[in-house]
Order: C-alpha cells, then structure tokens, then sequence
C-alpha cells in the first residue's frame, strides 16, 4: 500500500466513527498525523496504549490497546514491543514501566500530573502505617510508584470492592480517593474514619476502615444538584458516575463502575438517553463507537492533565524517543507487588 493510500484508509477509518463528533477539514489534518504515528510505531516496534479519556481524534486512531487503567496495565505486563507509549496520565506510565523494566516507556508530554495522585506522598503512608500498626493497605491505581511501593495491594475503580473483600481483614486503609473510600466502604458495610496526621489520635474510634482527603478536581464537580436538572428535561435518562464521584451523587444516580463497565454497559442496553458522570472526552468516545445511542452532554471542562495528551506531542515522543519515564529499582521491585496481586485479582 502506498503512503497517501495508507493515509486515505487510515482518514476513512476516522472518519467512519468520528463525523458527527469532529469536523471534516479537523479530521483530514488529524488523520495527517495519525498516519505518521502508525508508520512509526512499526518501524520502531512499538505498542500504543490509549486511556478511555483521551481525546476521540487520538482514541480512534492510533492506540493498539484502548481501556482503563486495569485493562491497559494487563497489556503493558504481557507486551513483546520494545517501546510502551501510554496515552494518559505519568501514574499510567509509571506502572507499565513498573511491569515492564527492561522497555522504553514514553509519555506524549513532559509532566502530565493529577490531582489525586498528588494529594498523597510516601511519607504520608508510613505515618498512616505507624499511626495503624498491621493495618493493610489498599492504593488506588491513580498514584505514583513511591506510594505504591508503600502499599500492601492496589485497585482501580473497576475491582476495588474485590481487592478490599480479597484481603478479609476487618480493618483496611484505602487511599487516597475519599469519595472512591467512601463508595466502597458502603459496598462493603464498613464504617469509615479520616484521621488527621496527629499519631493516635483516631485509633479509639470504631471503624473499619481508613480513608484519605484525596479528590479527582473533575469527579468532585459533580453534584446530585446536577442530577435533578437533568431528570427535569430527561426523566428517562439513565445516569451513569463514575466511583470518583460523591456517595451522594453515586445514590443518585442509576449505575456506578469503571469506565470500561460504564462503556460495556451503555453498549448492552437500551435506554433513551445516556448521561456519564466522568472526563467530557469520554462521552465523545462512546457516542462515536455507538452512533445509535443518545449520549447527553453535561461536562464544562475536561480533565486539564489528560487534554495535554495530543497527536501532535504522540509523535513528537515517538520521533524524538522523549518524556522517558523512569522508576528507581528498589522502589519499581516494591510498587510491582502491589501491582501484581491488583492484577491477580482481577
């Protein structure tokens, strides 16, 4: 195939999910790049993975894997490519470079961070472990590699509850996403505490589990306020939130998991309209891939940290093999564990 036939399948491909959503004369210079992403990553032997929350030009592209953080870890610790691309956040990244020691792993730009993952260091960690002697740890997925290396197991939004049954202990700390905790400490009947940094001054308390003050800066906007507006114009709607979201707009809303459970589910029923309560750029992905469905719109904003991931900077790391991720060994050997017994689970 020659390259301008290569770049026409590759600009009807796009444009067969992505006409109602991107603009014609957008989507022929996007298909531009996305061409030259391809032919790159062959040559170099690469792998692309791209987060549910990535922009629909680059989501329906490039990526030889599209999922959630659970999903794409699974294909990053099985990958024979010699480079890992990982269209998301540097957690993301982080952990296939923690599966994946011996390979090049690439992020799309320089310091692509999140408010959740930073709301929590290491430190913080071991002065909840002192605090709570014995107490496992559970770790969201969404925080870097010190701090899973500090952690007993990780978890995403999809097998949280799982993780937290699999250990059956009667207390856990589950960091750092307070409404996530919250969620989950419902699902799994326990009451939950926040302690302050102050050493002992919870440990009276009746509780069964431990939380943190961590928020996703998107999740967090989401009101039951919104929900009610909604049903008003749309009493059939089913609403979808995400585990980041609040307990209270989890209870009000219809169906609460992952994004790829959310995207299964939308995908395997049929409502009169659809309304997800997560990143904007998501809504855009599924309505592209199910043109059938009615995919409301809600969000104002998009996630700051994921709308820095472009074609445009994808290909300058794959050409320039820049935004290398490393981890220190004895931290990457601590952090796999954890994210190993997290896969394990499943």
């Amino acid at each position: 195939m020659t390259s301008e036939a290569a770049y026409e399948s590759t600009y009807r491909k796009m444009k067969s999910k992505l006409s109602r959503v991107v603009p014609d004369f957008e989507l022929r210079y996007k298909a531009e790049i996305a061409h030259e992403i391809i032919k790159l990553k062959h040559e170099k032997n690469a792998l692309i993975l791209g987060h549910n929350y990535m922009e629909p030009a680059l989501f329906h592209s490039i990526p030889d894997f599209t999922g959630d953080s659970l999903e794409l870890a699974r294909k990053a610790a099985v990958t024979d490519k010699d480079i890992i691309i990982f269209c998301g956040v540097d957690f993301m990244a982080e952990t296939a470079k923690i599966l994946n020691p011996e390979k090049t792993v690439l992020m799309p730009a320089r310091k692509v961070g999140c408010s959740l993952a930073e709301s929590i260091t290491a430190e913080d960690i071991r002065q909840l472990k002192l605090q709570f002697p014995g107490v496992p740890v559970v770790t969201y997925i969404n925080t870097y590699a010190d701090v899973k290396a500090e952690s007993d197991v990780c978890c995403t939004s999809g097998n949280a509850r799982a993780v937290v049954e699999s250990l059956k202990c009667d207390t856990v700390i589950f960091l750092p996403d307070e409404y996530m905790a919250g969620n989950v400490a419902k699902e799994t009947n326990r009451h939950i505490i926040f302690p302050t940094r102050k050493n002992g001054e919870n440990n009276n308390l009746d509780y069964q589990m431990i939380g943190w003050h961590g928020r996703c800066e998107v999740h967090e906007r989401f009101t039951v306020e919104d929900i009610v507006n909604v049903r008003r114009q749309f009493p059939d709607v089913a609403i979808l939130a995400h585990p980041e979201c609040s307990p209270e707009v989890v209870d009000a809303s219809d169906y609460s998991a992952s994004t790829s459970a959310m995207i299964k589910f939308v995908q395997e029923t049929d409502k009169p309209q659809y309304l997800l309560l997560t990143e904007c750029a998501m809504g855009d992905n599924i309505a592209a891939e199910n043109p059938d469905k009615e995919i409301l719109g809600l969000c104002s904003l998009r996630c700051p940290y994921m709308n820095m991931i472009t074609l445009e900077e994808t290909l300058s790391a794959l050409q320039n093999n820049q935004y290398r991720i490393e981890v220190p060994e004895e931290i990457r050997i601590r952090a796999a564990r954890s994210v190993e017994r997290m896969i394990q689970i499943g």
